[in-house]
C-alpha cells in the first residue's frame, strides 16, 4: 500500500560533508602489498568502483555533531527556529550509543525541548526514506506541522579496520571481495526538513507518495556490525557479498519500480529526473536499465562522495538543488535499495 500525501512537503536539505578527502589511489598504495599479493593492478579500485575520493571525518568526531551542523543548516535555509519542530528523527546507520537515541543529541544541539517526538530510527542505507515516511504520515494526519529527519555516516572506521585486516592477511581473492563493498563507503551529514506547506516564504516541494517492497530472505548479503575478538574485546565487521547484492536488488528494484510508476499514476516519461542511492558505478548502470531512463536523466555524486549510505541519496538530492538541476516543477523520483534487502521509492513535484 503506497502511503499518499496531500499536505507534505519537502521544505529544505542541508548537509555537511567529512572535511577529510582520500582518494582511491591513496587507499590503494596503503593496500599495496596485499594488492601485489593477490595479483591486483593499480587503479583497479577505482575501475570496479567507479570512485575516485570519498570523504572521512577528523578521528573521534561525534556523529551528532555532523548530524547538528546539517539541521542546523536545513534551519537556517527554512528560516525556522527548532520551536516550529513537532518531530526529530536519527536515522543513520552509525550511532553513538546502543542508548540515548543519537537523535537526543541532536536535539540538544538545535535546542529542540518540550513536546516533540525524537528517537531514532534504522533500516541500513533506507534509514532516512524511512524516516521521511514517518514524518509525513504524523504531517498528514495533522498531529504535527514540521518534522526533521537527520542522519550523519562515518566509513573512516570501518576502512582502517578493513585496511589493517587485508594487509595481515594471507588468502586469496575470496577474502578481498567481501571487503570490496567496504573500501566505497564516504562520511557526509543530512538534514530533510519537512512541513505542512503553512509556513510562510518556504520553496516548498510536494511529497506525493512513497512505494516499499522487501525480500527479507537476502537479509544476509550484506552485514554491518560488531564481533568479539579472540582476546574478548569487540570490533566493527563489514561483508558484503556484492555480486548477490547488485543481483537480487536489482530484481527487488525492477519490481518496486513497476509499483511506483502504478502508484503514482506515471509513466517513464513522466520522470524528470532521478536521485538514486549512491553505491557505485555498476549499481547506476543498473539502476538505468531497470528504469529505462537516460543516463542524462540521472545525478550522481558517488565518484566524489563515494556511499555515505543513508545520507548519500538526499545530499545527494540536495546538491543537485544548489546547481539548479532540479527545477521547479519537475517530476522527481528518489530510488533507493538497502541491505535487507529493501526499496523505497519516492515522487516528488519539484
Amino acid at each position: 500500500m503506497m502511503p499518499s500525501y496531500q499536505r507534505v512537503f519537502l521544505s529544505a536539505l542541508g548537509y555537511e560533508l567529512g572535511p577529510v578527502v582520500v582518494t582511491t589511489a591513496e587507499l590503494e598504495e596503503r593496500l599495496a602489498p596485499a594488492f601485489t599479493r593477490l595479483g591486483i593492478q593499480p587503479g583497479q579500485l577505482e575501475a570496479w568502483t567507479g570512485i575516485c575520493e570519498r570523504r572521512w571525518w577528523q578521528p573521534n568526531t561525534p556523529l551528532s555533531r555532523g548530524a547538528t551542523a546539517a539541521a542546523q543548516k536545513a534551519l537556517q535555509k527554512a528560516g525556522l527556529s527548532a520551536g516550529a519542530l513537532g518531530m526529530l528523527l536519527y536515522c543513520g546507520v552509525c550511532r553513538e550509543n546502543f542508548e540515548p537515541a543519537t537523535a537526543c543529541a541532536v536535539a540538544d544541539g538545535i535546542g529542540l525541548r518540550g513536546g516533540a517526538f525524537v528517537y531514532d530510527i534504522s533500516n541500513a542505507c533506507l534509514g532516512v526514506l524511512n524516516g521521511v515516511i514517518e514524518v509525513a504520515n504524523r504531517i498528514e494526519l495533522g498531529q504535527i506541522k514540521a518534522g526533521l529527519v537527520v542522519s550523519c555516516e562515518s566509513s573512516r572506521e570501518i576502512n582502517e579496520i578493513a585496511l589493517a585486516k587485508m594487509l595481515g592477511g594471507t588468502g586469496g581473492m575470496s577474502e578481498f571481495a567481501p571487503a570490496l563493498a567496504t573500501f566505497t563507503g564516504g562520511s557526509g551529514a543530512v538534514a530533510v526538513l519537512l512541513t505542512d506547506g503553512s509556513f510562510p516564504g518556504l520553496d516548498n516541494h510536494r511529497l506525493f507518495g512513497a512505494v516499499s517492497e522487501t525480500a527479507p530472505e537476502f537479509h544476509e548479503l550484506c552485514q554491518w556490525g560488531t564481533k568479539p575478538t579472540p582476546q574478548g574485546h569487540f570490533e566493527q565487521f563489514m561483508l558484503t557479498d556484492s555480486v548477490a547484492v547488485l543481483k537480487n536488488g536489482t530484481a527487488l528494484g525492477a519490481k518496486t519500480w513497476r509499483e511506483f510508476l502504478q502508484a503514482m499514476s506515471w509513466t517513464q516519461s513522466s520522470v524528470d529526473r532521478l536521485i538514486c542511492h549512491q553505491v557505485g558505478s555498476q549499481h547506476q548502470d543498473s539502476f538505468l536499465k531497470l528504469t529505462g531512463l537516460p543516463r542524462s536523466k540521472d545525478f550522481t555524486t558517488f565518484r566524489h562522495l563515494g556511499n555515505m549510505g543513508t545520507a548519500a541519496l538526499p545530499v545527494t538530492a540536495a546538491i543537485a538543488d544548489e546547481r539548479g538541476i532540479l527545477k521547479p516543477g519537475q517530476n522527481v523520483a528518489f530510488l533507493g535499495i538497502g541491505s535487507g534487502l529493501s526499496c523505497i521509492m519516492m515522487g516528488l513535484k519539484w
